[in-house]
């Protein structure tokens, strides 16, 4: 796995810039490391993608965010400071991260929030992980090596190495069928 927690780049890999010409994305100081792909309309600050990754479009991920290598980020995703994604790890379209759990407009004194008015929860994806469509990750997760996220889940605890998690909130299938009763004819 890389090393996610800096934001220099491993081994002197820093290409600089995504391996492929797309019009109309935005990038804002981006640690891009060999052979990155990042397509059309992805809005990219402040974040680390690792070696071989792929961005698609409608993505954006914000400054603090790192994403490992060979990592493939589908569509219409929307990865918040905080969040690590590790190596080989799938994101389907339309996945959004949380990194607060008490999300407000304003503080106490009636003043929009500014950073020291919340807590940022970070979030661990380890390498492998592979999160269907449409799922919600809330912030301070942790998603272990080469778990399942159904399409639509919402995350809402962590999840171990290997489970596959479905549902409003995400339960372990294994959990699931524990508890299952058959129906009654």
């Amino acid at each position: 796995m890389s090393d996610l927690t800096s934001v220099a780049p491993a081994n002197g890999a820093e290409s600089g810039a995504p391996a492929n010409d797309a019009p109309y994305r935005c990038l804002d100081d981006v640690i891009f490391e060999a052979d990155v792909v990042v397509r059309s309309f992805a809005n990219l600050y402040g974040c680390r993608i690792g070696s071989r990754s792929q961005v698609g479009t409608f993505v954006e991920i914000q400054r603090g965010a790192v994403i490992g290598s060979a990592c493939k980020i589908q569509s219409h995703t929307f990865i918040c400071d905080g969040v690590r994604i590790h190596d080989g790890v799938f994101i389907g379209h339309g996945v959004t991260f949380v990194n607060d759990k008490l999300p407000r407009a304003t503080n106490d004194s009636g003043d929009l929030q500014v950073d020291s008015d919340w807590e940022l929860l970070e979030t661990t994806i380890e390498d492998g992980v592979s999160i269907g469509s449409g799922a919600t990750i809330l912030g301070g997760v942790q998603i272990g090596r080469g778990a399942v996220v159904g399409a639509g889940a919402v995350v809402t605890k962590d999840v171990a190495a290997g489970a596959t998690v479905v549902g409003n909130p995400a339960r372990s299938i294994a959990d699931s069928k524990a508890g299952h009763q058959p129906a009654h004819r």
